[in-house]
């Protein structure tokens, strides 16, 4: 009996038979439980930058903030700490306060923020996670 021409397999199938099945539920999963063990890493790590706002005014606050998270961005930070100070000279409340909160809700970056422990500085500073994103758009 002569031999038989090879079997053509289409790609699809021949990716299964050398990866495995790919399961879009476990792969869900796997991302949830990274970001999740991602986030607790950082919650508990010192950050990787720190601004200091004190003595400027909001625009110059707010340029100071768009140059810090972008560079902290390209250099692979993780988390970083904004001072902005409590506003004790402001009056009713700290200008440098809402600029960045402000700044951090436009900032495609910032991820998840809070104030620091009161030995960090309280309700005076911040600490920024920042997003993840693919190198590619650095």
């Amino acid at each position: 009996m002569p031999p038989q021409p090879p079997q053509k397999i289409d790609p699809i199938t021949a990716w299964i038979r050398i990866h495995g099945v790919y399961d879009k539920d476990k792969e869900a999963e796997k991302m949830e439980a990274s970001s999740a063990e991602r986030r607790q890493r950082l919650m508990h790590a010192p950050p990787d930058a720190t601004l200091d706002l004190h003595g400027l005014n909001r625009h110059d606050a707010w340029a100071a903030l768009e140059d810090f998270f972008a560079n902290s961005k390209k250099r692979g930070c993780e988390k970083v700490l904004i001072i902005h100070g409590k506003g004790n000279n402001s009056g009713e409340d700290s200008v440098l306060k809402r600029v960045t909160l402000r700044f951090i809700e436009v900032c495609p970056y910032a991820g998840e923020s809070g104030h620091a422990h009161a030995r960090q500085g309280g309700t005076g500073v911040l600490w920024v996670l920042l997003k993840k994103t693919d190198p590619e758009e650095l």
